[in-house]
């Protein structure tokens, strides 16, 4: 029996409608269409039913029709999330079909763990929880099949990738040694800056006359004058100048127009003014202080966390490579 879906696109949707009348089956004119359900894909012994891909397809649909692309680009665009959508719909099925072939199963409690899980993550209560789900259009029976596919498909990846990797001593240490820059010692820069703020009185209105103040004020602050007298000379002018310690800092914690400043300025040298987010600044390099890194067993769990999720892409994403190509894939255009 052939199954139908009635799909009612709007004068926008018309776009989208013609780059896929390959893919649809139109039984006829005007503003609705009526959707001829057939196979998109075969996958060995399952089919994707155009259907399926249909409704795969519709969230990413619609955000290429928002776009607002012009005719040509949308039609591109359309054609190319079909492609990739498409391709994810294949690469499920053959997964589902792995689990099938080595009949792994989730029970009803792994599956309330999980949602309970994400609930506390979230920090949120089952009534709101219940409530998102149903702001999504899901109802809970759906998010548990979902879940239960999620769960399923997890425990393939482990059988097939996780549980095979280990991770030896000397190439957690190969990578620690390869990156002195996140586990070696750390340079830290105590700053003190000097912070031009307008005074709701000042007589001093225009840019250029306040980087002449903060000018006059680096001349004062270089010729080893006492910063606090310089701070209490500089409020004659209608501007307040704040003078703050700040602390200590990574270099690459600070923004690219401080961190260039800083870089050619020495201990006990003053920046030149910068324009910042925040204002006119100038800063003071008060100290570099260098901080022991993380120790090799420190940074070990950290280490093999990154090498594990690396090998896993990897090795995942050539065993899906070779289950590609021992299976009989046909794509219906």
């Amino acid at each position: 029996m052939i199954r139908q879906k009635i799909v009612h696109f709007n004068k926008k949707s018309w776009v989208a409608l013609m780059v896929f009348l390959g893919l649809f089956g139109v039984l006829h004119e005007g503003v609705h269409a009526e959707v001829v359900d057939r196979i998109a894909a075969i996958v060995n012994n399952d089919v994707i039913s155009l259907i399926e891909l249909n409704e795969a397809l519709k969230p990413y649909l619609d955000k290429v029709l928002a776009a607002n692309y012009g005719p040509e680009k949308e039609k591109q665009m359309l054609f190319k999330v079909r492609e990739e959508v498409l391709k994810q719909l294949v690469d499920q099925k053959l997964t589902d079909q792995e689990i099938a072939r080595y009949k792994l199963n989730v029970n009803e409690k792994e599956i309330d763990q999980s949602i309970e899980r994400i609930k506390q993550i979230n920090s949120i209560t089952d009534e709101e929880f219940r409530a998102a789900l149903s702001r999504e259009g899901l109802s809970m029976e759906t998010y548990r099949q979902k879940m239960r596919e999620q769960l399923l498909r997890a425990n393939l990846l482990n059988r097939e990738i996780k549980s095979k990797i280990v991770i030896t001593r000397e190439e957690i240490k190969a990578y620690y040694d390869a990156h002195p820059e996140e586990y070696g010692v750390e340079e830290k820069y105590y700053l003190m800056s000097f912070f031009l703020k307008s005074s709701p009185s000042t007589s001093v209105q225009s840019p250029s006359a306040h980087h002449g103040v903060m000018k006059e004020m680096l001349v004062q602050l270089r010729a080893g004058n006492n910063p606090d007298d310089v701070v209490k000379s500089i409020l004659n002018q209608g501007v307040t100048v704040q003078h703050l310690d700040l602390g200590l800092f990574k270099l690459d914690a600070l923004a690219p127009d401080i961190q260039n400043a800083i870089k050619g300025t020495k201990v006990g040298e003053y920046t030149n003014v910068i324009d910042t987010d925040q204002g006119l600044q100038i800063f003071y390099i008060k100290d570099v202080v260098q901080t022991a890194g993380k120790t090799l067993e420190l940074a070990t769990p950290e280490i093999e966390s990154k090498l594990f999720k690396e090998i896993v892409d990897s090795k995942f994403s050539k065993w899906l490579d070779e289950l590609r190509q021992r299976s009989h894939i046909q794509i219906i255009q």
